[in-house]
């Protein structure tokens, strides 16, 4: 009997020791989840037209949307190559 619970404990103290190096040993994933809350919209303001103008001479603007903090997602199109610009209400361009 005293070697049936030896021979349980070392088993069990084995898999625990096992799992514990798999644990640590394992590459950690980490996901990041992106949310997209802008909401389409059929205007924008003049200035970021002017701005558009400025930077993409020739650009066509396909899509609008805007998001809570007013930041602008503006497909675009220049000579038949479509982009996307993010800018504030007041056409400045912003990097993401």
């Amino acid at each position: 009997m005293k070697k049936l619970i030896l021979s349980t404990a070392i088993l069990l103290g084995s898999l625990s020791i096992q799992a514990e190096n798999a644990s640590l040993t394992s590459p950690a994933v980490n996901s990041v989840k992106y949310q997209d809350d802008y909401k389409e919209v059929d205007a924008v303001p003049a200035a970021i037209k002017k701005s558009l103008d400025e930077a993409y001479p020739g650009v066509k603007l396909e899509k609008a949307y805007v998001n809570s903090k007013k930041e602008y997602k503006i497909e675009i199109s220049v000579r038949g190559e479509k982009s996307i610009v993010y800018t504030d209400a007041a056409g400045n361009i912003l990097k993401k």
